[in-house]
């Protein structure tokens, strides 16, 4: 594929109007992940218990609307058709690992479908990816939108990776393998500050407080991670890693040519003289 075009290359070309909105689902993500370490002693929000309840109606509304803005700045017929494919086959795989020692297939899949399809198909990728995954697994419910929202940045990232048109190889396939560890644990992190403020029962010594300081909070949020899921984010990142290493190259070339064949930067035009 050559001569892609777009914010990172890729089927999904972003326009102005869909990077700024990326911005600023980003921004209002941090807020929704970060608000037990962001909001000040003296906010309300602080002190506030239904937050997680509030973005959790948010950030589906606006995760939407920034799929719509992506889809109608490129997202063609054959874009769509190979979402609905990679998609498909991403929530198949979530239920293989799903509930054994964080063995998490679908991620693998995230990382390559990101790299050679680009960051605003990753971005859609990740988010319908999610969804169909909670509607066939039956795990629809308020962190659903959180989950969305992190493997979107996740499928994302793989796409804002340097190098998509000239890095081939060993080199290539150990820079995707580095970035799913370190995007595994990342995913795994964000996802605690979500569930750290509502998991009732904690002990006091790694339990959110609500208002208080920033570095006694963020200690207590770390001693959690360590204690309640580190050992899930280290099985997802190696069998992340181990993927890319064995099954990536063919399932790079695969995408490849599919995207080739699929030809998403070919221009529709008409013979006048058919007319």
């Amino acid at each position: 594929m050559s001569g892609v075009k777009g914010l990172g290359g890729g089927p999904v070309r972003l326009g102005p109007r869909a990077v700024a909105a990326l911005v600023l689902i980003s921004a209002i993500g941090v807020v929704a992940f970060g608000w037990p370490l962001l909001a000040g002693a003296d906010s309300g929000l602080a002190h506030a218990q239904d937050a997680p309840w509030l973005f959790a109606a948010l950030l589906p509304l606006l995760v939407g609307v920034v799929v719509a803005m992506i889809a109608d700045a490129g997202l063609d017929a054959k874009a769509v058709a190979m979402l609905g494919v990679l998609a498909a086959v991403g929530a198949a795989l979530r239920p293989l690992g799903a509930g054994t020692a964080g063995l998490e297939p679908m991620f693998f899949l995230m990382v390559l479908s990101g790299r050679v399809l680009g960051p605003g198909f990753g971005f859609v990728l990740g988010s319908v990816t999610m969804f169909a995954s909670a509607l066939l697994t039956g795990g629809v419910g308020p962190w659903m939108p959180f989950q969305m929202l992190s493997m979107s940045w996740f499928a994302m990232g793989a796409g804002l990776l340097p190098g998509p048109d000239r890095l081939r190889g060993r080199g290539e396939l150990w820079m995707l393998a580095a970035y799913g560890a370190v995007a595994s644990f990342a995913y795994g992190t964000i996802m605690n500050l979500y569930g750290w403020t509502i998991v009732p029962g904690l002990a006091s010594g790694i339990s959110f407080h609500p208002g208080g300081p920033l570095g006694e909070n963020l200690v207590r949020f770390l001693v959690y991670c360590a204690t309640t899921s580190l050992g899930w984010d280290l099985g997802r990142a190696v069998l992340t890693v181990v993927l890319t290493l064995t099954a990536g190259a063919p399932l790079l070339k695969a995408l490849r040519r599919a995207t080739r064949r699929a030809a998403f930067e070919a221009q529709v035009t008409f013979d006048a003289r058919g007319e």
